[in-house]
């Protein structure tokens, strides 16, 4: 039961002019705010909790704890790594969301309140308990209240109650904090605020994170899953192994030889966890999402840099977007003598609640009807026209062909109308007419209605929207322009900025089946005359073709598709709740910006897909080697230190690195397939060379200390050997970092103090010689690898580029 009072009409009389600075005092003093605390990106909890509360750090924990508490502390240097590991990620991820809670919170959206007379812009938060709101065609609600006057106030609930429909409040009608208004004007009057209001209340966590589809994150995650399942079995398999191998579980147990076992067997398991490879993921996204910022983007998902880069399709509101969002009055063209229209005009240039197009008449007509109107019809995106009474005469102004249908088309005069607009459209034009008729008791176009004067207006075009269109046609991605303007003046446009748009599609027209509308889509660019709901018909049909799909656009009636797209668009200067439900927001309203944001993310997806096969291929050979060695009872050939050295010179440092590149490498779907073609293969070569070379130096009688030390020379040449690999082409810096990792190998094997910490011993010339021998074949085993990846993934973009074409 709802225990707020709604207030009577003579509480309302008494609150037109909102509350007093002394009444808003004592609010606050009282805790009634609206203030609520919901961060626009991660917690610093969930940060941390990501970073630092894995199982994979669990299971790292448990062999640090087991190496420490058996007096191998030596052997325990990974679990340092996997504490600086959680530090780094957390701290870049935390710095990551500092910027972008600064920047949200200077872009937040503001409240319209009366207070002590009169109207006020205040923060959300500032708004209190009994506020006056003042509600426009644009607005998202702040907070629940009470309908205390409305003028054609109607309100779009979607978002809270998944009803699509617009519901028209009236005095006493409650209208629910998260909801937008999309038509008319009113007053409100605040009754609950913070976290007793609805939307919050309801869907605080679900509204901020309804996460963007990352194929990383999802492969990454697939990938730590199945390491999971594999790492209880393969320890136990290495733990039995080197137990026989120290003379079988009763001697061992016995001479203390045990050590030696747990020792090797950590060594395996925790070579396995590829530690670094979520790592290296947060920190690129959080990277990718400041750089953007500096550009003035917010990116309020991380992974939707990733998720643009994988966009095969844009759909662009035109207005805001392809152009500047400046209407200006071009002319007004007569049609049928009748007095007083351009008063009416003016009229409609001042008003509170008016459009971009109607306050552009202000300028031109400037002299308003002495009276006040009897009674208006607002304007909305469904009907795409608005009226109103003065006297008995109702003034209706919309799009020509909106407040006059074909139906009409036997009157000479509406002939002559639709022929004349349909002139102006093509030349890039939006037309409105102005008609005159009786007064009807419902929203609808008198049937005497006559078009009085058609009016033209210009928008200036974007200057950047003609080379950010070429860019994406360069790309290879689809470009739809879907607008509530007039298709032809669309089309007109279009054809402005470059497109291949010889005609604009009516969206009236748009069929309904799903199927239809697909076709209807494909063969066309540029659509006009849709509606909100058209919009995201047109974005829910091309996802479930298999299109990822991006949506732009500023106005409210772009919130529904925006919402609905795998990347929504927004420009800051649109409405609130546009840019409340999108995943990236222009904050200059600089569309020019997409590219950056296209090429940041497939910086993302190719760098992490190379630096994956680094990781990968460590993770498959060091699971081949457990189960290997465990099969053939063999002495596991490292000690964990002696891993981590190696994993850090070949994986962790240059990693990092290579993780932040620049690279334009084209999207390809496939990722995880693609580095397991390389990382499987590359894992296997390594196995068998070091299977190989360890049981010949066991025939050999060569020592355990010896034949350790040969095995991690051989994992260092073959792991940095793998790293040129996958840095081709070669660059300068790439051959710095590269160059670095080798001159650390060599100050390992040479400087007394490393070696002796790491156990090394001087290879005797049959060590070394089969030290060179099994690197040698490793590395042309790896070539073959390379090469048959490279055609494997040449195929795959070949497939790729099939699939895009056949949808």
């Amino acid at each position: 039961m709802d225990k707020a009072v709604q207030p009577t009409h003579s509480d309302v009389d008494t609150r037109l002019g909102g509350l007093s600075s002394s009444d808003v005092a004592e609010r606050i003093a009282s805790g009634q705010t609206n203030a609520f605390v919901q961060d626009t990106s991660r917690s610093v909890w969930s940060i941390v909790r990501a970073n630092v509360l894995t199982l994979f750090n669990g299971i790292i924990l448990a062999c640090f704890i087991v190496l420490f508490a058996i007096g191998r502390w030596q052997d325990a240097l990974f679990g340092f790594s996997a504490v600086a590991n959680a530090v780094i990620g957390s701290v870049q991820e935390y710095r990551a969301k500092r910027a972008l809670d600064r920047l949200a919170l200077l872009n937040a959206p503001h409240a319209r309140v009366l207070r002590d007379g009169s109207e006020a812009e205040i923060s959300l938060d500032d708004v209190v308990l009994d506020d006056t709101l003042v509600l426009r065609a644009g607005d998202q609600v702040p907070a629940d209240a009470i309908v205390a006057g409305s003028r054609g106030l109607q309100i779009d609930e979607s978002m809270l109650t998944g009803e699509s429909d617009a519901v028209e409040k009236s005095d006493g009608d409650r209208v629910l904090s998260g909801s937008v208004v999309v038509a008319g004007e009113g007053t409100a009057v605040v009754d609950r605020v913070g976290a007793d209001s609805f939307a919050n209340s309801l869907a605080a966590e679900a509204k901020r994170f309804s996460l963007v589809a990352s194929e990383l994150r999802s492969s990454i995650d697939r990938v730590l899953k199945w390491v999971t399942w594999f790492v209880g079995p393969v320890a136990l398999l290495v733990l039995n192994a080197q137990m026989l191998a120290q003379g079988g579980w009763a001697e061992a147990s016995a001479s203390g030889a045990w050590r030696d076992a747990a020792t090797a067997t950590i060594a395996a398991v925790v070579a396995m966890v590829p530690l670094g490879l979520v790592l290296m993921t947060s920190i690129t996204f959080a990277v990718g999402a400041v750089k953007l910022a500096r550009q003035q983007v917010l990116v309020q998902e991380l992974p939707a840099v990733e998720g643009l880069a994988r966009v095969d399709i844009i759909c662009l509101d035109k207005t805001g977007t392809l152009t500047q969002g400046d209407i200006v009055f071009d002319a007004a063209h007569p049609l049928t003598p009748r007095s007083g229209w351009e008063s009416v005009l003016a009229w409609y240039g001042v008003q509170k609640d008016a459009n971009a197009t109607a306050r552009s008449l202000s300028g031109q007509f400037t002299e308003p009807p002495a009276g006040h109107p009897a009674d208006r019809v607002p304007f909305s995106s469904a009907r795409k026209w608005s009226a109103v009474v003065f006297e008995d005469d109702m003034w209706i102004l919309g799009g020509p062909e909106m407040v006059f249908p074909a139906r009409h088309s036997e009157d000479p005069l509406l002939r002559q109308l639709a022929a004349q607009a349909a002139d102006l459209a093509t030349t890039g034009r939006r037309t409105l007419v102005l008609a005159h008729g009786t007064p009807t008791t419902d929203e609808t176009v008198p049937a005497d209605a006559v078009p009085v004067v058609l009016l033209t207006f210009k928008e200036n075009i974007r200057p950047d929207a003609a080379e950010t269109l070429s860019y994406f046609a360069a790309q290879g991605v689809d470009v739809r322009i879907i607008s509530g303007d007039n298709p032809q003046t669309v089309a007109a446009i279009a054809r402005e900025v470059g497109l291949d748009a010889p005609h604009g599609f009516d969206a009236r027209e748009l069929p309904e089946g799903n199927q239809e509308l697909l076709e209807a889509i494909n063969s066309n660019v540029v659509f006009g005359r849709v509606t909100p709901d058209q919009k995201k018909r047109i974005v829910v049909a091309l996802k479930s073709a298999g299109h990822t799909v991006a949506m732009t656009g500023d106005g409210v009636n772009d919130a529904l598709a925006i919402k609905e797209a795998d990347i929504g668009v927004a420009m800051n200067s649109g409405a609130a709740a546009t840019k409340a439900v999108a995943r990236l927001v222009l904050l200059d309203g600089k569309f020019s910006h997409l590219p950056s944001v296209v090429a940041e993310g497939r910086q993302v997806i190719a760098n992490i897909e190379r630096v994956s096969m680094l990781f990968l291929t460590k993770t498959a050979y060091a699971t081949f080697l457990a189960i290997t060695f465990g099969i053939l009872l063999l002495p596991f050939p490292f000690l964990p230190r002696q891993l981590s050295v190696t994993d850090g010179l070949t994986i962790g440092i240059p990693a990092f690195f290579l993780a932040l590149l620049p690279n334009a490498q084209r999207y390809i779907p496939g990722f995880l397939r693609r580095s397991l073609t390389f990382a499987v293969p590359a894992g296997v070569s390594v196995t068998l060379g070091l299977a190989a070379y360890a049981r010949l130096a066991a025939n050999m009688s060569i020592p355990e200390a010896e034949i350790r030390t040969g095995s991690t020379l051989i994992l260092a040449i073959v792991g940095i050997w793998i790293l040129v690999v996958l840095s081709r082409p070669v660059t300068r810096f790439k051959g710095l970092v590269i160059g670095a990792m080798m001159v650390g190998l060599v100050v390992v094997y040479s400087v007394p103090i490393v070696r002796d910490f790491l156990q090394f011993t001087d290879p005797t010339l049959p060590t070394a010689l089969l030290v060179l021998a099994t690197s040698l074949a490793c590395i042309a085993l790896i070539e073959i690898v390379r090469f048959v990846h490279r055609r494997v993934a040449h195929r795959d973009a070949e497939e790729a580029l099939r699939q895009r074409a056949a949808k």
